[in-house]
């Protein structure tokens, strides 16, 4: 094992769902930015316990607050409040746990995970990508581009971020049936090779099942730059529509913290050094998770 492979970036696991779960309001359409605005406390307090668990790069709860979600779930005047608040969460997270953890900014879907055909033209996603850069980038450490499922709508993510000077990490969500193919359909390892043209430092894949982020290693692992993955614990993500609540998702029970660490370590064998949990993945998942890597020898770090 090299040095380099003897090093994991060990990421935050799923936000927006452990807000739900905590929260005691509905859930709604704005998801966790609407807790960022009904219940702050909320999400310093999990940015902590993942922290705590062990990891090394948490993302900003602002995956909901795009301009398009805004507009069609809340109000657009919301924009830079919410963005200006989920990086004082996270900046108040970092500085009470004492530790090296980076703070990754969020450039997610537009308008609606896993539907590609939602994705806005090119000339629409670069303007708004370009939007939440410039609020972001100021407070952030890099950028993680995620659940990308359209190889268009990743590189305009991706361009945007670059022109912050900013590390940029791309991760990409993959058919649950295919996990060499997007959701679109596209070939993953194609679209991969494309935003590292582009910019891109690291290539993931997420918010799929991790089963697929399995069979997506193989294609990540000749592009040539650090990859990893970070799934979800879904049993389907099809019942979610643009618009609607993730209440209609249920979780899988075979997916404890055991369970998902078995599938992180596989990836880890396949040369992934960046893991971590998406949805229904939650502190203690990481901090098993940070506990088998260490007992194989792995040293977590930052960057």
């Amino acid at each position: 094992m090299t040095a380099e492979k003897h090093r994991i970036v060990l990421l935050d696991g799923g936000m927006g769902q452990e807000l739900a779960a905590r929260s005691r309001r509905p859930v709604s359409p704005l998801w966790s930015a609407q807790v960022m605005l009904d219940e702050p406390h909320l999400v310093t307090a999990v940015h902590r316990e993942f922290i705590e668990a062990g990891a090394r790069v948490i993302t900003l709860n602002s995956y909901s607050a795009t301009p398009q979600r805004l507009a069609r779930d809340g109000d657009p005047g919301l924009f830079e409040p919410l963005h200006a608040a989920a990086l004082d969460a996270a900046r108040q997270a970092r500085e009470a746990s004492g530790r090296e953890v980076r703070i990754a900014g969020c450039l997610p879907p537009l308008v609606a995970s896993y539907h590609p055909d939602s994705v806005p033209d090119e000339a629409t996603c670069l303007r708004d990508y370009r939007r939440i850069v410039a609020v972001q980038a100021a407070g952030v450490d890099l950028f993680l581009c995620e659940t990308m499922s359209l190889a268009r709508e990743a590189r305009a993510a991706t361009v945007a971020a670059v022109e912050s000077t900013l590390p940029v990490w791309v991760a990409f969500t993959v058919d649950d049936g295919d996990g060499t193919r997007l959701r679109s359909g596209e070939p993953l390892a194609e679209a991969a090779r494309a935003v590292v043209a582009a910019g891109a430092e690291r290539v993931l894949v997420n918010c799929s099942v991790p089963e697929m982020v399995t069979a997506a290693m193989g294609e990540l692992a000749g592009l040539g730059v650090p990859f990893g993955g970070y799934a979800n614990a879904f049993t389907s993500v099809a019942p979610l529509q643009p618009g609607g609540t993730v209440d209609t998702l249920t979780s899988r029970t075979d997916l404890g913290p055991d369970a998902y660490a078995e599938h992180a370590l596989k990836w880890v064998e396949q040369g992934a050094t960046l893991v971590g949990g998406c949805c229904e993945v939650g502190p203690a998942h990481i901090a098993v998770l940070a506990e088998r890597l260490a007992a194989r020898g792995y040293t977590l770090v930052a960057s």
